[in-house]
């Protein structure tokens, strides 16, 4: 069952592919350009922007747990992740200064 699956997937893309490339060719002769500083900015962005979702969630997740193993530091250690987690913010904000700067310069 599951090579079915995979052989009808495959067939699909083979014939996707097929219609996609039997077009006709653009009767312009100027194609607009690739703005390349905008697929890059997107990209860090997209970087920026993950590794700080992944290292909040693991940042939260550290102090939920220093808060349960010990009740009487919670607000030491709730106090230390928000100021964690403004910086890992601050990181994805200077991503998007960077990429702004790039895209706009």
């Amino acid at each position: 069952m599951k090579n079915i699956k995979l052989l009808l997937l495959v067939a699909i893309v083979i014939l996707t592919a097929t219609t996609l490339f039997a077009q006709a060719a653009p009767t312009t002769t100027t194609a607009p350009a690739v703005r390349w500083d905008m697929v890059a900015a997107s990209i860090a962005l997209g970087i920026a922007a993950s590794a700080g979702a992944i290292g909040q969630s693991r940042a939260i997740s550290a102090a939920c747990e220093g808060i349960a193993r010990n009740p009487g530091a919670a607000a030491v250690i709730r106090t230390v992740m928000i100021i964690g987690l403004a910086l890992i913010e601050s990181l994805v904000i200077y991503a998007l200064v960077v990429a702004l700067i790039l895209v706009f310069k």
